[in-house]
């Protein structure tokens, strides 16, 4: 097979990818009211936004008196904020992401680009600017950014696990990783560092297979990484179940931790639940997380 009939089949397999992702990336974000998300709060704009009562050390310039001439209290007119909030998202494209424990589930990988488009989505509705961590994809606005998005996740890394990419993030933006945090945690805790340093506040989203958390194993047992890099065979897997909930508890103590130092937050999904709740949680924790 030629190299250009190799690129061209390529391509077209990741083109078909691409209208279903953004199909139900756009159902499901259409399942979250905006509500107050985007632009909707108190600064600098030219828009009227609300009256609320005046506090002690507003200045006598920002009291709208016609409003208070209507009682006995003082009024200031609050304007929109109008400068769109720049959010980097990271979405582990590792073969581990790849794996679903049955086929009633989804793969990690297919459910983390689908949430990850579907907040893309909302964010792009409310005003605010996407993109990709790194240099590939600065934060934008419009619909053409979100099918570069879409474009973007249907490519996948050969490696086990891929690092997070922490490269020219934007001071003071927001950010989104997702990923099931199974690598080196040390690639993690430098992406996180590096990113409040520039004063960027974001969530962690761990997506996991149900089996991943159960650990439903029994007798004898071939374990195997998705990259065909780790295989393992026992004859009483049962008897590891212990140690690896050990484990994987422990991590999960120092991803918290992680967020906890940094000012970021950490939530957990499972492929076999909602993508709805874990798409309402996801809009909360960032909408909670604006400076």
């Amino acid at each position: 097979m030629t190299p250009a009939l190799t690129l061209r089949e390529r391509s077209e397999t990741e083109a078909s990818r691409l209208p279903p992702l953004l199909a139900f990336a756009e159902q499901l974000a259409g399942t979250v009211l905006l509500g107050d998300h985007g632009r909707r709060r108190a600064g600098l704009g030219d828009d009227f936004w609300q009256y609320r009562p005046a506090q002690h050390g507003d200045s006598r310039r920002l009291i709208d008196h016609r409003r208070s001439a209507r009682g006995d209290q003082q009024f200031v007119r609050e304007r929109e904020w109008q400068i769109a909030q720049s959010v980097m998202l990271w979405v582990d494209q590792g073969a581990s992401m790849r794996f679903a424990s049955d086929k009633s589930v989804p793969q990690k990988q297919e459910r983390a680009r689908l949430l990850a488009l579907a907040i893309a989505i909302l964010l792009v509705r409310g005003g605010e600017r996407v993109g990709l961590t790194g240099t590939r994809l600065p934060p934008r606005r419009g619909n053409a950014q979100i099918i570069r998005l879409a474009e973007a996740w249907t490519q996948d890394a050969d490696a086990d696990y891929e690092p997070p990419e922490h490269r020219a993030m934007v001071p003071y933006a927001r950010a989104v990783f997702v990923s099931d945090f199974l690598g080196d945690l040390s690639e993690v805790e430098t992406a996180l560092t590096k990113a409040a340093d520039r004063g960027v506040r974001g969530v962690l989203l761990q997506v996991l297979d149900p089996s991943e958390e159960l650990f439903p194993y029994q007798g004898r047992t071939i374990f195997e990484s998705v990259g065909g890099t780790v295989r393992h065979e026992t004859l009483k897997a049962g008897e590891l179940r212990g140690r690896y909930l050990e484990r994987l508890a422990e991590r999960k103590a120092k991803l918290q931790e992680l967020c906890h130092v940094t000012g970021w937050q950490l939530g957990l999904h499972h492929t076999n639940d909602s993508a709805q709740s874990a798409l309402l949680w996801l809009y909360r924790a960032l909408d909670g997380g604006r400076r």
